[in-house]
């Protein structure tokens, strides 16, 4: 059994040969670009640059060679731009501030901050912050302020998808699958509640969703219609080449959803519908949403709008006990994530401590197949090496079936 038939049996909810492994198949189970380095030297790697592809959170890709060593079943198909408006169809090197060396998109200029940390400019316009304590950049400027108008929210640019792009994308998912040993991934960000964030910032879009909800419809509404223009030009592309295309909006908090359950209905739901709906209706893949924190209350919500697979699956967060999101959910979605408990063991433990802990997740959420092993969310800079290459060990060892 190769990689791709051991994924797709457990997204038929099937046991394979043993549980399927995702390392770095997607931006949420990817590793933080001086990581891949660190492990690629304690693994005895070839010393080669890591490839810089996501700028905001700093990863790496994971090239074949480690992917094989960490027991990897997944590939990672790239849209052009994967965050913001970074083009990754050509690379220079870069020491990064940690000592790794990289390769990093053309358009990747940091620049040091006044008062300390970095500054970058994204070529479409938005300036993001990196403290020097920190290894991820967040935005600092916002497209829409607090007293934004319907024609506010039409003069964004609602770009339309290149070909170049579509044409970047379909190389990938062929090449994935003409080899044909590996399951393969599309991301695409498809969100609503984040977009607002993004668009407003959160303190003010939480402002808009109680004070505005006319204009946060208004927004969904043409987001809506602005990714199923986006999904005309790239399902074509992959139809056939590509087993799950993942989407993603952050609902959850640590406490809970972010919007009560009854407001997410109302204004995030039947946007959600139409999006996915579209691709369920248009694509034989697999629907893969990444949804971070407390978000079990919302579930029976997800698997009504067509979502089929869940990550990153935050039991740390209330009520996503894994014992219970099985027995209740484990029938009707697939569980990729919830694999190790990212927060605490995974950075801090010892090797011990990480085998221990995915042993115990693994006997959980393996039977019956329906379960995909990833990391709670990608691998942070502070995780030691040697507990990335246990955690996955033995993620491999005890999802034997």
């Amino acid at each position: 059994m190769n990689s791709r038939e051991r994924v797709l049996a457990a997204l038929r909810h099937e046991e394979a040969d043993r549980v399927p492994i995702d390392v770095g198949g997607f931006r949420s189970t990817g590793i933080h670009a001086g990581v891949c380095w660190r492990l690629r030297r304690m693994l005895g790697l070839e010393p080669r640059r890591v490839r810089l592809y996501d700028v905001m959170q700093q990863l790496g890709d994971v090239d074949a060679d480690l992917r094989a060593r960490l027991h990897g079943d997944v590939v990672q198909i790239h849209r052009l731009c994967p965050v913001g408006a970074f083009s990754i169809a050509r690379w220079k090197e870069m020491n990064l501030p940690d000592g790794t060396p990289a390769l990093v998109p053309e358009g990747y200029n940091p620049q040091p901050a006044p008062d300390g940390g970095w500054l970058l400019d994204s070529p479409d316009g938005t300036r993001f912050y990196a403290p020097s304590e920190a290894n991820y950049f967040e935005a600092t400027t916002y497209p829409l302020s607090d007293s934004a108008t319907e024609r506010d929210v039409d003069a964004l640019p609602w770009s339309d998808v290149s070909d170049a792009d579509v044409a970047f994308v379909a190389a990938q998912a062929e090449a994935a699958r003409a080899d044909g040993r590996y399951a393969a991934l599309f991301g695409f960000r498809a969100n609503f509640l984040e977009a607002g964030n993004a668009l407003f910032g959160f303190q003010n879009f939480m402002f808009q969703v109680a004070a505005n909800p006319s204009l946060v419809a208004y927004l969904f509404d043409r987001l809506a219609d602005h990714y199923i223009r986006q999904f005309q030009r790239y399902l074509p592309a992959i139809e056939g080449r590509v087993d799950v295309v993942a989407v993603g909006d952050d609902l959850g908090q640590q406490h809970g959803p972010i919007l009560s359950p009854a407001m997410y209905r109302t204004l995030i739901k039947p946007y959600q519908a139409r999006a996915y709906g579209y691709i369920r209706e248009r694509s034989g893949a697999y629907l893969f949403l990444h949804s971070c924190g407390s978000i079990a209350a919302l579930i029976p919500d997800l698997i009504e709008v067509g979502v089929q697979i869940l990550n990153p699956v935050q039991t740390s967060a209330r009520d996503m006990d894994p014992a219970v999101l099985k027995k209740q959910f484990g029938k009707d979605i697939v569980f990729w994530g919830g694999g190790c408990d990212s927060q605490h063991i995974l950075p801090h433990g010892k090797p011990e401590d990480v085998r221990r802990d995915v042993r115990r997740r693994v006997e959980i959420f393996k039977p019956g197949g329906g379960f995909v092993f990833a990391s709670i969310h990608n691998i942070l800079a502070d995780v030691p090496p040697e507990n990335v290459a246990a955690m996955f060990d033995e993620a491999a060892s005890a999802g034997v079936y």
